[in-house]
């Protein structure tokens, strides 16, 4: 057994280093649609599934979310969205192996049909009952209303890719009936269905090593970090290693 510190941002391009090689999206890319919901972890995600299959050129992180948490003195609105929102570029949506530029959930939502993937990124993680739940802050639930349009009509496969940092102690349903009641303020919780996919799950994918959260926290840059324990083979063990290592000095995320 060995551990390994990752950081928000390493863990962000750790899952989407994985989730292009997940089974489902791979067959999904060949013959059918994968709609990559923006979002900030949904930006690597993109970014390695586009290089992928070779269209990575003119997609940016910078801009790939709606909404986004920052520290209480940067300026966004009540939702969580910046006042600036010219520069969005979209979500990603790849049909037949080709991106659509420019489409959105909204636009291709009707046409998904059993077999095609959403990717739709979440704000809390409840790791012990592999639960995963989004905070809305539109009033006819955004993106995901959207999208549990398809996945509980039409049997669209949902993953969940979510980093460990978002980990809540308590039933996600039961947050969700207190957050959501009249006369409580601000965002709104849904739980929902899907494949939550986090860096423990990365590793397995890759490596087939096994991973535990043994610690969390740091500073200096390693706020919300947290300690994986990765055990298995001697070989996976090393994969392992070689392959968090490649993603440490992964840059915070920037604006």
């Amino acid at each position: 057994m060995k551990q390994f510190v990752i950081t928000p941002a390493a863990g962000k391009r750790l899952i989407g280093k994985a989730l292009a090689a997940h089974p489902a999206i791979e067959a999904t890319l060949a013959s059918g649609t994968v709609v990559i919901i923006a979002g900030t972890t949904n930006g690597y995600v993109a970014e390695e599934v586009l290089a992928q299959i070779d269209q990575a050129e003119g997609f940016s992180r910078r801009r790939f979310f709606r909404g986004i948490t920052l520290p209480p003195a940067r300026p966004t609105t009540d939702t969580g969205r910046l006042p600036d929102e010219s520069k969005f570029p979209g979500d990603v949506v790849i049909v037949n192996g080709v991106w659509q530029k420019g489409n959105t959930i909204f636009d291709v939502v009707d046409d998904l049909k059993e077999g095609d993937v959403i990717l739709k990124g979440a704000n809390a993680l409840d790791l012990l009952r592999g639960q995963a739940a989004i905070s809305i802050g539109h009033p006819k639930a955004g993106t995901i209303g959207a999208a549990l349009q398809a996945v509980a009509g039409r049997r669209v496969r949902l993953i969940l890719p979510v980093g460990l940092e978002k980990r809540v102690p308590g039933d996600l349903g039961d947050l969700a009936a207190r957050l959501n009641a009249p006369g409580a303020h601000g965002p709104r919780l849904l739980p929902v269905p899907g494949q939550v996919f986090t860096e423990i799950d990365a590793v397995s994918l890759l490596t087939g090593a096994g991973a535990e959260l043994v610690a969390g926290g740091g500073v200096c840059g390693a706020e919300g970090s947290f300690w994986l324990a990765v055990s298995g083979k001697t070989e996976q063990v090393e994969a392992a290693e070689k392959l968090l290592k490649s993603v440490s000095s992964e840059p915070a995320f920037e604006l």
